[in-house]
């Protein structure tokens, strides 16, 4: 698993999030190796920033957008230098069995945009019949990803929740992934790709297992919004 730092997304999404913030965000993962997930009004900043792989997040964190509304959004945010979406699924509208409004409003979003698009689908409001069927619908929208959680609702990334998931389409397991220890029982659950505002304490943990490195510990300052936003 030498490829773990191109596997982070390290995020910043809190609701208090400022510029500063998603400045550090991308020194670190610019200093790890690592991919980038921000607010998409922060996208111009970023861009001229940094040059890093970025993640902007559409009709997040409830996923209750109109259509047409989360299309532009999405094409707003890819104009702006997004290299891949994270999109918010309806799950009142899974859970109460509207699956071809779900289908739909997908489709036209991940085909409103010409680069990957993730679908979170807030795995712990949902039960694992209501995961295999959402996890059908992105895929049969050629969404490119399923992502676990946005880190704000009622939990985050568990094994189960992964493993069943990933029968379906990459995933990208994020919410309270904050150690190394976390993120690998995800990546052998089948993840591909890790979210995390702890991505460098999780970059630092692994080197020290497979290198030796004694920098494991976390750096003073760094983003712990793990803790205050869920992520």
């Amino acid at each position: 698993m030498d490829d773990v730092p191109d596997r982070i997304e390290h995020t910043v999404l809190g609701p208090t999030t400022t510029p500063d913030d998603v400045r550090t965000c991308l020194d670190e993962a610019l200093q790890y190796g690592m991919r980038a997930c921000i607010p998409p009004c922060y996208l111009p900043l970023a861009t001229e920033y940094a040059n890093v792989p970025l993640t902007a997040v559409v009709d997040f964190p409830h996923g209750q957008g109109q259509t047409d509304a989360v299309c532009r959004a999405a094409k707003l945010a890819w104009d702006a230098g997004a290299d891949e979406l994270d999109m918010v699924c309806n799950v009142g509208l899974l859970k109460a069995g509207e699956d071809d409004a779900v289908a739909d409003h997908l489709t036209e979003v991940v085909a409103s945009v010409p680069v990957p698009v993730k679908v979170i689908v807030e795995a712990p409001l949902l039960t694992d019949e209501e995961l295999e069927r959402v996890g059908q619908l992105a895929a049969d929208a050629d969404a490119a990803y399923l992502k676990t959680a946005t880190g704000f609702s009622e939990g985050g990334a568990t094994v189960h929740d992964v493993e069943i998931l990933s029968t379906y389409l990459p995933v990208k397991a994020s919410g309270g992934v904050g150690s190394w220890a976390e993120a690998k029982a995800m990546f052998e659950a089948g993840a591909e790709r890790i979210g995390a505002s702890s991505g460098d304490t999780i970059v630092r943990e692994w080197r020290a297992e497979t290198e030796g490195d004694a920098t494991a510990e976390p750096e003073p300052g760094g983003n712990d919004a793990d803790a205050a936003d869920g992520y």
